[in-house]
């Protein structure tokens, strides 16, 4: 068995031309050094049943040894003020709005000058009991206030707390803003504490956290879980009236003498900046991405879109499990030579070779062709934004239901228990922070386990089988990214005569559904050789690269959903959710459209009437239509399955489509999407239900342009079942030689 995740990493950029230059971030708290090779992935597939593992050494600069270290990984994410003179003032008033996710999950800490390491400052937070705590802390002593109640888990109170330097006297305010059924939780504590506290230099003001040592980017800890709304900071105690009017009020006034700070979080969404209104200035730096775009307070809902009124947003969620950047220093750098070829690539680490647990790891990066220079004809799609929405999913771990959607007891691999145990890499869009609120952020700067050779048998590897398809058949391609789609737009698939989109493009960008539309629209031919593609919109942050972001809202097959009225990007300030409920289903780009999961078996397609149309007549060549198309595959044992997607009419599938085919008995184990379902009943699955079926379709666009799509994730799969030598290769292989035939296909109006 080998050892996959001894050593771990990640590359940055993510995505590179020849010529520009990757590094590789590294860490292993077991080895000293490993061996590393450059590898070009043909196929990532270990399965014996298939191909195999087949990658290709290119040779490069950085082949051989790597000295290794142990670089540890810090979670948790907060908003950082840096020491100031403004903040040093002996007397403070603080108060904010906050809406605990997590209150029994230990002491945590809301609001904080107070440095760890020293156990001196201030701070206001809750203890373990889920009580708010006010403590102050000196060369001279300490005191700490504790509210009487425990603050309610996902209810908004308003809380403050204030010292007085010339008395040492002490004050807690926890309101509770909704005081009926139950829920009032309201007190005010006071106290004596120490008068004329100093409290220790170079600190920094810290927000939904404490600093663990001094600094102006200091390691934090106590790291809470939930929303923090309008934070305030007095230099003088105030009354509980008085402070929290500041905090009620959007902006208070920057001519008040008295005040140090007013924070808006609804400025700059997309930003990692927090702002601060007073005369100050102090402007604070997010850490590890957290969740912005979120209902404050006094959130109303007389809107659910953010950009509508961005003063009812003022709130950031933040997470004790939050992970954006691990942060790792570079071990190696590589300059991709220029005559390398585009591709999927990965730096190989090996160690341990000769005994009986051998280290074998990956750390993927893609070449991209050079931006306006095809090499090829044809272009396969990389889709990394769903590489990083399923990046360490924890799906099979966390989910209950997961055997029984399986319909099998689940084997763990080396991965899944290494991310039982190892949260603080940080888990997908599938996935649910410690607090059960959803993941919506998912970064490349981190390692990423399900998206390497070996890995999860789902996206990246299946991916893998089309290139190891492409090279076999000898077709000649270049290898595009989606996130460059999404920032070049149509003019990036404008090179090439054809375009596959592979077998689980999930998530896609408006500019990316734009570009497509656009390409096909200009004569471009599409083939899609997968299922559940184009079904969630999604937002790329518009500067820092390979970071995506999806709600998802209250429709579609999802695995959480958001609190009501935060289904807004925050990225872009578009709305998020399924492309279908904001009329641009999948089925008017590609003739179908996400209709069901199977993963019990997949299916073979039967043939329909309209394969035995002429017009396609060169797609059927040397194809026996009275067979079943596909009754083998490496996922199931069919080439209709795990995802799959029928032609809808009624969602916009093209009139002249031709259904190809159909994969139409997919037994009970065949699960409609949740929005198929408009009421429950018996007979809603696939041993009943005629609407869960896979289909391939054809159907011609505008000047002489086509596309083929397939309807299912297990289609690839299948490519190279018997050699390569099959119907769905042949298939594949008719369409994509009449694609690439620079003849044009004519309409159907005839």
């Amino acid at each position: 068995m080998r050892d996959t995740t001894a050593v771990l990493g990640y590359a940055w950029p993510l995505v590179v031309s020849p010529g520009e230059t990757v590094s590789f971030h590294l860490s292993s708290p077991t080895l000293d050094a490993a061996q590393v090779r450059i590898v070009r992935v043909r196929c990532a597939d270990p399965d014996p049943d298939g191909p195999g593992l087949k990658l290709s050494e290119p040779g490069s600069a950085i082949d051989g040894r790597v000295a290794l270290r142990d670089q540890p990984v810090h979670p948790g994410s907060a908003a950082i003020i840096a020491d100031r003179p403004a903040l040093n003032a002996p007397s403070l008033a603080a108060g904010c709005f906050i809406y605990p996710t997590a209150p029994l999950a230990g002491p945590q800490t809301v609001m904080s000058r107070w440095r760890a390491d020293l156990g001196q400052g201030w701070r206001l937070g809750l203890d373990q009991a889920g009580h708010l705590v006010f403590e102050v802390a000196g060369a001279a002593g300490a005191a700490t206030l504790t509210s009487a109640r425990p603050v309610l888990e996902r209810e908004w109170v308003f809380v403050g707390a204030s010292y007085d330097a010339a008395s040492g006297a002490i004050t807690l305010i926890q309101r509770s803003l909704d005081r009926l059924g139950g829920r009032d939780s309201s007190s005010l504590t006071t106290g004596q504490a120490p008068a004329s506290l100093a409290w220790p230099t170079e600190t920094a003001l810290v927000f939904a956290a404490h600093a663990f040592e001094s600094g102006a980017d200091p390691l934090t800890s106590g790291h809470f879980d939930g929303k923090i709304d309008r934070p305030r900071l007095f230099r003088e105690p105030l009354s509980e009236e008085t402070l929290r009017r500041a905090c009620e009020m959007l902006a208070p006034s920057p001519a008040d003498p008295a005040l140090v700070g007013a924070w808006d979080f609804s400025q700059e969404m997309a930003s990692d900046k927090v702002r601060d209104l007073s005369t100050n200035r102090l402007d604070g730096q997010l850490r590890h991405m957290p969740m912005r775009a979120i209902a404050g307070a006094n959130w109303d809902g007389s809107v659910v879109q953010w950009t509508e009124r961005p003063e009812l947003y003022g709130a950031i969620h933040f997470h004790s499990d939050d992970m954006a950047d691990c942060g790792w220093q570079p071990d190696l750098a590589l300059k991709i030579p220029a005559d390398w070829r585009s591709g999927f690539y990965a730096l190989k680490l090996t160690a341990r070779e000769s005994s009986d647990d051998p280290v074998e790891s990956y750390v993927s990066f893609f070449v991209r062709a050079p931006l306006g220079q095809a090499k090829a004809k044809l272009a396969l799609v990389a889709t990394t934004a769903t590489f990083l929405a399923y990046a360490n999913s924890a799906l099979r771990l966390d989910q209950v239901h997961a055997e029984a959607m399986l319909e099998g007891v689940i084997a763990l691999s080396r991965d899944d228990v290494y991310i039982q145990e190892h949260r603080e890499l940080g888990l997908s869009t599938y996935d649910t922070h410690s607090d059960g609120s959803g993941w919506c952020y998912s970064t490349a700067k981190r390692p990423i386990l399900n998206m390497r050779p070996l890995g999860n048998t789902f996206n990246y590897v299946n991916d893998t089988h089309i290139i190891d398809w492409l090279e076999e058949l000898g077709f000649d391609y270049d290898v595009i990214t989606d996130c460059d789609i999404d920032r070049h737009g149509a003019q990036l698939l404008e090179a090439y005569d054809c375009v596959i989109t592979p077998s689980h493009p999930e998530y896609y960008s408006r500019n990316m559904i734009d570009a497509f539309d656009a390409y096909q629209r200009g004569g471009g031919r599409h083939i899609y050789l997968g299922g559940n593609g184009f079904y969630w919109r999604i937002a790329w942050h518009p500067t820092q690269p390979f970071q995506m972001e999806i709600r998802r809202g209250m429709s579609g097959l999802r695995t959480w959903e958001g609190e009501p009225g935060e289904n807004g990007l925050s990225f872009n300030g578009e709305p998020s959710g399924l492309w279908r409920t904001h009329g641009r289903p999948p089925q008017r780009l590609v003739g179908v459209g996400f209709d069901a999961q199977v993963f019990t078996r997949s299916y073979p397609y039967e043939w329909l009437e309209d394969a035995r149309d002429p017009r396609v007549s060169w797609l059927v060549e040397g194809i026996d239509l009275a067979k079943p198309l596909g009754d083998f595959g490496l996922r199931g044992g069919g080439a209709a399955g795990l995802e799959v997607d029928r032609v809808e009419p009624t969602l916009g599938s093209p009139p002249h489509l031709l259904r190809l085919a159909t994969a139409d008995r997919l037994d009970y184990g065949g699960v409609p999407t949740l929005e198929e379902l408009r009421t429950l009943h018996r007979g809603t699955m696939g041993d009943q239900n005629a609407l869960v079926r896979a289909d391939i379709a054809f159907f011609p666009t505008a000047a002489g342009g086509a596309v083929f799509a397939t309807g299912s994730i297990a289609w690839c799969c299948a490519l190279t079942c018997n050699g390569y030598d099959n119907s769905v290769s042949r298939v594949t292989g008719n369409v994509l030689r009449r694609f690439l035939d620079p003849a044009p296909f004519e309409g159907f109006d005839d």
